[in-house]
């Protein structure tokens, strides 16, 4: 077979150079296109399921919330196993598939379940689907360098505009916010009162659902005019809040301020971020999608934080504490180089020791069209120019050389002794 290869090769030699310069330039198109990362994506093929119900402990959490979740989780096609964690008033389940399914396929699978596996939960802990990310899909951080805002302020500039500015770009799964203090209003009982006044901590708790809402009244029309009536209730200050009725007692209604005090504060936090030991740092967490370029989803986002940064107060802009572009940049430049000095070194050694320009000619063509093909096999199986992958295809020049050689040597042999039969007279 291949006897019949090699000689069909050597009488069709426009032929072969013609697929060779196909799959040349077939392979530059490889590269262009080929997506581009600092590191190989050895993460599981995992669906996140997250649990929030605070307040709760460990236990409370594994009994009545991680538990049902696994045993209902765990009949999923193409599914390798299912791990759960708990932690206080936080369920975590890992829901782990094969490795060639498809992640939206499996999210899909996941959400069909949680549908009836809901049902078994407590009244307040509703599962939610993690980002569709893998473990390496945070490519970027940043903070905010805000002189003059506390770190409430940053939290809320974070949370209702930057965060809704970059999720709009194309490839990004998830902007995670981290530090600083997420306002909120907080009802502090006073058990002596409550006790007084005859009412139970779930009588506050209504009385505050109730009364933060907005009830819809009907459309009637005076003089060619239409009017739309609507209550609206929602709760916009403290003083609405201390204002909120509970319950009437001879006639006097009993109302917040009377049995709590109503502040406003930040969440209740389990820990902080700190930046280089200066202090306490608001900002994000960019995720990227799973299968997407990690160095043009980087140069998207930061042009979004170009625009974004627009309308920042006076004073304020963004801080990139890590940015992985500058490691893709780093490491792919150095392999390039690598590469480079390793054509030079071996097209000048050929050169020399095989003098013959044409034998020399026919092992530097193998260079350029290997490397320009081994792009189109990582595309087909979706392998990013990592550094191990780059490295692979360093190592590889060696072999495609050595072989060029050998087969060049190999030639000559047979030639040379093909020429002693036929002329020995000469010889």
């Amino acid at each position: 077979m291949i006897e019949k290869i090699i000689s069909l090769s050597l009488r069709n030699r426009f032929l072969v150079l013609l697929v060779a310069a196909g799959l040349l330039a077939w392979g530059v198109q490889a590269v262009r296109v080929n997506k581009i990362d600092a590191i190989p994506d050895v993460s599981e093929n995992q669906v996140i399921v997250f649990t929030e119900w605070m307040g709760r402990s460990p236990q409370i959490i594994e009994d009545q919330v991680t538990y049902p979740l696994v045993t209902n989780l765990q009949g999923l096609p193409q599914i390798k196993y299912v791990r759960g964690t708990s932690m206080f008033g936080m369920s975590f389940v890992y829901v782990i598939f094969q490795d060639d399914t498809d992640i939206y396929w499996a999210r899909e699978r996941v959400l069909e379940r949680l549908n009836y596996a809901a049902r078994l939960l407590p009244e307040g802990a509703t599962p939610t689907l993690g980002p569709d990310g893998t473990g390496v899909g945070h490519i970027l951080w940043y903070t905010f360098t805000a002189p003059g805002m506390d770190l409430g302020e940053q939290r809320a500039l974070q949370d209702w505009y930057v965060k809704f500015g970059l999720q709009t770009v194309p490839g990004v799964s998830e902007i995670a916010s981290f530090g600083g203090f997420q306002k909120q209003y907080q009802v502090s009982l006073i058990p002596t009162k409550l006790a007084y006044y005859n009412l139970s901590v779930q009588d506050v708790i209504q009385a505050v659902r109730a009364n933060n809402n907005e009830t819809g009244g009907r459309k009637f029309e005076m003089s060619d005019i239409g009017y739309i009536i609507k209550t609206s209730g929602y709760l916009q200050s403290i003083e609405e809040i201390e204002n909120i009725p509970v319950k009437t007692v001879n006639t006097v209604p009993v109302s917040i301020r009377d049995v709590a005090t109503v502040q406003t504060s930040g969440e209740t936090r389990l820990g902080i971020f700190d930046l280089n030991g200066e202090g306490e740092a608001v900002g994000g967490i960019v995720v990227m999608r799973y299968g997407e370029n990690a160095d043009e989803v980087i140069g998207r986002v930061k042009q979004k934080m170009e625009e974004v940064s627009k309308g920042f107060p006076e004073g304020v802009k963004f801080n990139v504490v890590y940015d992985r572009s500058q490691l893709i940049e780093e490491s792919v430049s150095s392999v390039k180089k690598t590469l480079m000095e390793e054509m030079i070194v071996v097209s000048l050694v050929v050169l020399i020791f095989l003098f013959h320009w044409r034998s020399a000619a026919s092992i530097l063509i193998q260079i350029p069209v290997t490397l320009a093909a081994s792009f189109i096999l990582l595309n087909a199986f979706d392998i990013t120019s990592n550094i191990m992958s780059l490295t692979g295809v360093a190592l590889a020049i060696g072999v495609i050389v050595d072989n060029g050689i050998i087969m060049a040597e190999n030639a000559y042999k047979h030639l040379s002794h093909r020429f002693e039969e036929l002329n020995p007279e000469e010889v």
